[in-house]
């Protein structure tokens, strides 16, 4: 038989056995970190009917997805957790509580061009929380301790989450009659950090069709900076032309106002009125999350307020507000950047235990027990030469080597090596036992990330 080389197709990802244990400690941080506010695990099938994911789509999307025919049967794969939330909700709207809080961290697929960190199979990291005809804007200023809360877990401290409202953008546009031509204006806005000032300018009088004066008023607009109570007090000058940018500031009051007391600091946190985000889909609050010295990844965390989230599916309303991280596009560029602990144990066990005798039971029974005590064990049989069993529990990074011969079995000790130090230790069972867990504990005290 003919043999095929192997290979991954362009825009999936393979990892190998130690950065898969960094991307799976990842996935348990944000899994912790969800939990700690309350939202619940869920997961929903990877493929749907092409209607249920197309329903909003259209155009770009159908560009983009994974369609295939199975029978009968018009299928396709999910693109993003969001729509097959929505399904979810309108399907299970009778069996839930609301609001309703999920996580879920999964695979989605778009069929674009593979490049540098953009994959085509890729996992996303989503919280949403879905209210029932109404949703407290509370909840959307919960939404930066969430972010804080779950980078600072995983190690980040310079980063900052950036925050706007879409109602002071509709109602400011509105104010100068330019709502036709808002979303042009906004795609627009959205290069001032490529192209500068005065070439958007440019873009929106000969472009968009913006007339000169309108042109200034926008940059005038989007370059109010400083403190968030600076931006807040230039916007009050605004108020009192438009009910929806009122409303929209009054949002974003209540945003700013609750930070403290959710525990984001200042300085993590700036309000600026270049962000926008999915323009015919979110519809109050939007973030976007940046690493400081790091511009050019762009934002590692996104979303916003939406007001329907199941139009498609039901008639109720089903208001929401949720962020998703691109977990596989982060853990790729903090990987380049060198940003992954390398420290940290990636090793599939923490004790590989290496039996000197024919008998194994003796061997059986003592990883039965390190077992019962919480401590990952593997135990080594096969029968090959000392220096290629240390070799491989080495090559695994396994922290703890324990030896098991007719002395030690005899004298009921075990004897332990630890692979960094090389100190070996022949002590009881309970004494060998907490020496392993006080160096494992040393050994996982990092976090998965280290800035630099």
């Amino acid at each position: 038989m003919s043999k095929m080389t192997p290979r991954t197709l362009s825009g999936f990802m393979e990892l190998l056995p130690q950065p898969q244990q960094q991307m799976e400690r990842m996935m348990d941080i944000l899994r912790r970190t969800y939990s700690l506010y309350g939202f619940t695990p869920l997961d929903t099938p990877v493929i749907e009917a092409s209607e249920v994911l197309l329903a909003k789509g259209g155009g770009e999307t159908e560009k983009q997805i994974y369609r295939f025919q199975k029978g009968d049967a018009d299928l396709a794969l999910r693109f993003d957790l969001t729509v097959p939330l929505a399904k979810y909700v309108a399907l299970h709207y009778n069996d839930l509580s609301f609001p309703f809080r999920r996580y879920q961290i999964g695979k989605v697929y778009r069929g674009e061009r593979a490049q540098r960190g953009r994959f085509r199979e890729f996992y996303q990291a989503d919280i949403d929380i879905i209210g029932d005809g109404k949703l407290d804007i509370t909840n959307e200023a919960e939404i930066p301790a969430i972010i804080y809360q779950t980078f600072t877990s995983l190690g980040l401290k310079r980063f900052q989450i950036r925050v706007n409202n879409r109602k002071i953008l509709n109602g400011f546009y509105a104010m100068l009659g330019l709502t036709a031509r808002s979303g042009d204006i906004m795609r627009t806005v959205d290069k001032l950090d490529k192209i500068g000032a005065e070439k958007v300018r440019t873009l929106l009088t000969d472009e968009v069709g913006v007339s000169a004066e309108s042109a200034d008023e926008i940059l005038k607009f989007i370059a109010i900076t400083g403190g968030n109570e600076q931006v807040l007090a230039a916007l009050e000058s605004y108020r009192g032309r438009n009910e929806v940018f009122d409303e929209g500031l009054d949002q974003l009051n209540t945003v700013v106002k609750y930070l403290s007391a959710f525990g984001v600091p200042a300085e993590n946190f700036a309000v600026d009125l270049t962000i926008a985000r999915g323009l015919d889909y979110y519809t109050g609050t939007v973030y976007e999350t940046t690493l400081l010295d790091h511009p050019e990844i762009g934002s590692v965390c996104s979303g916003g307020r939406y007001d329907n989230l199941a139009a498609y599916y039901t008639d109720k309303q089903l208001p929401g507000v949720g962020i998703s991280i691109g977990l596989t596009r982060l853990f790729y560029v903090l990987g380049e950047q060198g940003m992954l602990n390398p420290g940290l144990p990636t090793a599939p066990a923490d004790v590989l235990i290496l039996p000197m005798t024919a008998e194994l039971a003796p061997a059986v029974t003592l990883a039965t027990r390190l077992r019962a005590a919480g401590v990952r064990t593997q135990l080594y049989t096969e029968q090959k030469k000392f220096k290629a069993k240390m070799s491989y529990a080495d090559k695994l990074g396994v922290p703890y080597v324990v030896f098991l011969g007719d002395d030690e079995i005899a004298g009921n000790v075990v004897a332990c090596k630890d692979m960094a130090s090389g100190q070996q230790t022949t002590l009881p069972f309970d004494e060998t036992l907490g020496l392993i867990r006080r160096g494992l504990d040393a050994r996982n005290a990092g976090t998965v990330i280290v800035e630099k």
